[in-house]
């Protein structure tokens, strides 16, 4: 345990990006337009953290809204050209990586355009690239563990040897199927109050923090409680 993680795994949205509302707002307009009406909390709580596939297999089998064919072309032009001119990235970041001393890369539910545009656009593409994983990668995103196991074995790393740092539910869910330890983080605009902390907890979340400059120390308490509870390993 002295030496875990290898691996660091960054969700991106929400965790690397403050994007969330804006993503979440954008899809919920153009799902209005075609007559299915949502609220914040409802698009949130339905959408967040899952792919574009998903949120368009939920919109129409489940809640019965008929989509055009380019619908999620169209939803993706709309949703970076918002980011182009109001992305932000979530602060620590650099000083994080900086000091974590482990691989590090990034899994999103997001398509891999997506991802590499925020990066970008906030100026984190060179501490990441090219350890970018996109869940249009695998045949099953988020909730399903398969993006994370997939970015594991491109670092040639274990599911034991990897933590994850996820904003949603679905991410926290996916990293623990994975057999992955996983640390909430509620830095994001979208991700406030005790309510979202509880969630990500009841996910499976060993630890929930906001402030990204203080991931290194988590992850060395971890160690030293590791190391405490197995003294002759």
């Amino acid at each position: 345990m002295t030496g875990w993680p290898a691996v660091v795994i960054f969700d991106c949205d929400g965790v690397l990006v403050d994007s969330e509302g804006i993503a979440l707002g954008r899809t919920r307009a153009a799902l209005d337009k075609f007559g299915l009406k949502l609220d914040e909390t409802q698009v949130r709580d339905l959408f967040l953290g899952v792919s574009a596939e998903s949120m368009q297999g939920i919109a129409e089998h489940a809640l019965g809204a008929e989509l055009p064919p380019d619908f999620q072309s169209e939803l993706a032009r709309q949703i970076l050209g918002d980011f182009e001119g109001q992305l932000k990235g979530v602060e620590g970041i650099r000083e994080a990586v900086a000091a974590l001393g482990a691989k590090i890369c990034v899994a999103s539910s997001s398509s891999l355009d997506r991802i590499r545009a925020s990066l970008r656009i906030v100026g984190y593409a060179s501490l990441f690239e090219p350890h970018v994983f996109s869940a249009s990668a695998v045949a099953r995103g988020k909730p399903e563990p398969d993006l994370f196991l997939y970015a594991a074995r491109s670092l040639g790393a274990g599911p034991s040897d990897c933590l994850v740092v996820e904003d949603s539910v679905p991410g926290v869910t996916a990293a623990r199927r994975a057999g992955m330890t996983v640390f909430g983080f509620t830095g994001g605009a979208h991700a406030k109050g005790e309510d979202y902390r509880a969630r990500l907890i009841e996910a499976g979340a060993c630890l929930v923090f906001e402030d990204m400059r203080e991931l290194p120390g988590h992850i060395a308490a971890r160690r030293v409680r590791a190391v405490a509870s197995h003294p002759g390993s």
